[in-house]
């Protein structure tokens, strides 16, 4: 079975950059035809979508978020990790790591940020 698992910090400072780790288990990240994406859901709205990065390493980001957004693996472990650099309160979520764009078929369980100072 896939799993996948968020890791970082719950509170970043304003103006500084956010990364988080999504640890992958059950399947290799390099292999297949999917893809593996962020997503986030703000505080009373509906999911977002950040940022894919495919089997082969090819990334695509949502144009709002493109400029400050980075999305790279590790192939060695197996995980693909989230930079979102100049934060601001807005950027408060849940963040979740799934495989899939668009149709998602596995998610992980999300992981609070808060942006405050």
């Amino acid at each position: 079975q896939v799993q996948l698992q968020e890791q970082g910090p719950g509170l970043v400072k304003p103006s500084q950059t956010l990364s988080l780790i999504c640890i992958v288990s059950g399947d290799d990240i390099t292999s297949g035809n999917y893809y593996w994406s962020w997503a986030r859901q703000p505080p009373g709205k509906g999911m977002e979508w950040i940022g894919t990065i495919d089997s082969s390493g090819r990334t695509t980001f949502s144009p709002p978020l493109k400029s400050r957004t980075f999305i790279w693996r590790d192939t060695s472990k197996n995980q693909f990790t989230l930079h979102l650099s100049n934060v601001t309160p807005e950027d408060t979520a849940v963040y979740f790591c799934t495989r899939g764009w668009g149709t998602v078929d596995y998610r992980g369980q999300g992981i609070q940020v808060t942006v405050s100072s």
